[in-house]
């Protein structure tokens, strides 16, 4: 994870909170990684709001931010 933390701090316009936040999102599951890894590949030279668009378009993005089904009564 330090390699690709790395990568993205060499991002053209990498900030801390964009950092934490791919971060947080690919540590759920190894295959985030390799599908974030494979974008950044494919546009090298993508920009921090190109890379988290490209995670909030994935399908699995709600299950992080998800609230559960509140139950009335």
């Amino acid at each position: 994870m330090e390699e690709f933390t790395i990568r993205l701090s060499n991002v053209k316009d990498s900030y801390y909170g964009f950092i934490v936040a791919v971060l947080s999102y690919v540590k759920k599951k190894t295959s985030r990684l390799e599908a974030v890894k494979a974008f950044m590949d494919e546009h090298p030279e993508a920009l921090s709001s190109d890379i988290l668009e490209f995670i909030s378009d994935q399908e699995d993005i709600y299950e992080d931010v998800a609230y559960p089904a509140a139950k009335v009564g």
